[in-house]
């Protein structure tokens, strides 16, 4: 402080020409003046310091808001994906059913012909054998 002083009084004395004593009422006013710039200072560096903490307060606040917001999102994403999926799935499965069906029909319907056309052959063998069996009853009691 004492320096600072000094330097003071040298440049009060070069710039302008006049001495100046250390007890002149002009430096208590610089002592003043001095001492008040270091108070603005120190308050300025806590209202600094205070802004800071709130600043990294309100980050991680927004932070874990937004960390949350992007969980919901992707939850509600992921959800939405899933009944997409299962509505494809079903659907899916539905029409691998009907095609499933509908092949089974076509392959009973051709079984059904079959056994139509078997059992018209069978008839038919029926009544061969019904008249071969007629045929040989009446050479049999022809022949008697």
């Amino acid at each position: 402080m004492s320096d600072q002083i000094e330097d003071l009084i040298r440049e009060i004395a070069s710039k302008h020409g006049i001495a100046v004593a250390r007890d002149d009422p002009i430096l208590v006013l610089q002592t003043i003046n001095n001492r008040l710039l270091q108070d603005s200072a120190m308050a300025q560096q806590a209202l600094l310091d205070k802004f800071k903490e709130e600043l990294e307060a309100i980050s991680l606040r927004w932070q874990t808001d937004s960390k949350e917001k992007a969980e919901r999102v992707l939850t509600a994403a992921l959800a939405t994906s899933k009944t997409a999926m299962e509505h494809l799935l079903h659907d899916g499965a539905m029409k691998a059913a009907k095609l499933t069906k509908s092949e089974v029909e076509k392959i009973f319907e051709q079984v059904l012909d079959r056994a139509r056309e078997a059992r018209q052959t069978a008839l038919i063998n029926l009544a061969a054998s019904g008249l071969t069996v007629t045929g040989v009853l009446v050479a049999v009691f022809s022949m008697n």
